[in-house]
């Protein structure tokens, strides 16, 4: 009789290495159940998720609502053609126009399919005004894989994908003199995070926002908000530009959007979407039955458990905490973020730190090199976020030794 091979991380991953295309530097840790800020990876081992699978799983892992939606709507009704309309679709987008208040919706899988499609709505309502169809994007800005959306990114991102697709143009972050020196009649649209994320937890200055607000209000410019990642209530308010009072024209959202099933979704005020006539954009899997359940019961589930607050508060809490413990230490530069979005920016590259920091069981990030990248559940608790706490010290001794 064949005894079967025990699975551990070490074996699953190194069958990740022999069949999976070599695009993740991963960790060798295979999980197989979550709950809450909780995770465990197949060989029992219990972690604090303060990495919430990039900001995505905003509810906690398998959070009963949208397990149950998910479920109920799997056994009814899985996939139809955007040809047809669907219960949960009319749902869902009623329900993002409303939190929003921006008109009109469209239903995509990613964050970067609906950057993709942001950017088709602002140059096809520039052309329509009769102006070019340039973008002008930010220093430090995050937008996606695709080739449009490296074309925003870092040059090591776009590296061996040339030629690059033209049209974009970087800009300093918070700094409203270089957008007032562009020429506007080529623009079509100015996009950016309100608060960066791989960037490096970097935010939005409130003249800044409202000053960009007024210039494209005056040149007839779109203003487009990126904020799959710090939306629906990472930031401790529904979404980052309520912080500011800015409406945007157009915005995007993913990651916790459909609280870890895959769900985009581009929004857009009247104005510009009466730009976009029938066959100027769909998809396949975008906004189908499933997808939409999951999206309207994280919403509804977010609104009941007024998490917004919940982010806010243990944000302040943890932001203070982070300050207490480690504000003196001589490698740390600074603390910044929003709600439970939060970066601690030190002098040395942070990727040690993370491993260190596994080690001790809590998942956390490195970004933008020399940044420790916090993005737990929402959920999470007090006692969880002080668990974290003690790891990022104990990790900092670590290292140093």
């Amino acid at each position: 009789m064949l005894v079967k091979e025990k699975t551990t991380n070490e074996s699953l991953h190194q069958l990740d290495r022999q069949y999976y295309l070599p695009t993740f530097d991963r960790f060798p840790l295979a999980f197989s159940r979550g709950s809450g800020a909780r995770l465990w990876d197949v060989e029992g081992n219990e972690y604090i998720d303060a990495l919430a699978g990039i900001a995505v799983c905003n509810l906690g892992h398998c959070h009963p609502r949208v397990v149950q939606a998910i479920q109920q709507q799997a056994s009814r009704l899985i996939h139809i053609s955007n040809f047809f309309v669907s219960e949960p679709q009319v749902a869902f987008s009623k329900k993002l126009v409303a939190l929003s208040g921006l008109g009109r919706v469209f239903l995509s899988n990613s964050g970067a399919e609906a950057v993709e499609g942001a950017i088709k709505i602002a140059r096809k309502y520039a052309r329509s005004k009769g102006r070019g169809g340039d973008i002008l994007y930010m220093k430090g800005s995050f937008h996606g894989r695709t080739l449009a959306t490296i074309a925003m990114g870092k040059e090591r991102m776009q590296r061996g994908f040339g030629p690059m697709p033209a049209g974009f143009h970087q800009l300093p972050f918070n700094d409203m003199d270089a957008v007032r020196k562009i020429g506007s009649k080529d623009i079509a649209a100015v996009i950016l995070e309100p608060v960066q994320g791989e960037g490096g937890i970097n935010i939005a200055e409130p003249c800044f926002l409202r000053a960009l607000r007024e210039w494209c209000n005056q040149e007839d410019v779109v203003l487009i908000f990126d904020e799959v990642q710090c939306g629906l209530c990472r930031t401790g308010a529904w979404f980052a530009k309520d912080h500011y009072e800015v409406q945007p024209d157009i915005m995007t959202l993913a990651k916790g959007l459909g609280n870890g099933l895959p769900v985009g979704a581009i929004l857009s005020n009247e104005k510009v979407s009466q730009a976009i006539e029938f066959g100027d954009h769909g998809t396949t899997f975008g906004g189908n039955p499933l997808a939409c359940a999951a999206g309207l019961a994280t919403l509804q589930a977010m609104e009941e458990e007024n998490i917004n607050e919940q982010a806010r508060q243990k944000g302040f809490w943890l932001k203070e905490k982070l300050e207490e413990r480690f504000g003196a230490h001589p490698g740390l530069v600074e603390i910044r973020g929003l709600g439970l979005m939060i970066g601690l920016e030190f002098t040395f590259e942070t990727k040690p730190l993370v491993k260190k920091m596994m080690e001790y069981g809590v998942l956390a990030n490195a970004t933008a090199g020399k940044v420790l990248r916090l993005v737990p559940p929402l959920v999470i608790t007090y006692e969880e976020l002080e668990k974290a706490i003690d790891a990022i010290e104990r990790a900092l001794e670590a290292v140093e030794q």
